[in-house]
């Protein structure tokens, strides 16, 4: 089998796996839609209320990660059919298969993603953050 085909089997089997994420997240919503309603006796004391405001806020962290996870599976279908699925956004090298099994969503190869994490552990003027890797003195 020569690698043409083998790379737009591997896209085909990406998107299916896109596709079946994007209508299970679709109907975990809408189901979690459905089911949620707050009853007027479940606020009758403090505890009931409290109750009800720490599971409406993990509800409502749970649908702010699947509605992310949701624009990522999104864009990686666009990325499939305009051609650019497994391309690093920063150096435009091919993604390790290995890696987009692990990350299918990933727009970066390993080297450009240790690079931005690096990055991101340093502040704007150019110094390493004190609270990484530096140990505590006491006085």
């Amino acid at each position: 089998m020569d690698a043409k085909k083998m790379r737009l089997e591997q896209l085909m089997k990406f998107k299916s796996l896109f596709e079946n994420e994007r209508r299970n997240l679709l109907y975990t919503q809408n189901l979690m839609n459905e089911t949620f309603h707050v009853q007027q006796d479940d606020l009758l004391d403090s505890m009931d209320l409290t109750s009800s405001e720490l599971e409406t806020s993990m509800r409502m962290r749970l649908r702010n990660r699947e509605t992310l996870y949701l624009k990522k599976i999104d864009e990686a279908l666009r990325r499939i059919t305009d051609g650019t699925f497994g391309e690093c956004q920063e150096c435009g090298q091919e993604i390790d298969m290995k890696r987009l099994h692990a990350r299918p969503t990933t727009t970066f190869c390993v080297t450009c993603k240790e690079e931005q994490e690096m990055k991101e552990h340093h502040h704007i003027d150019g110094h390493r953050s004190k609270s990484l890797g530096m140990k505590l003195r006491l006085a």
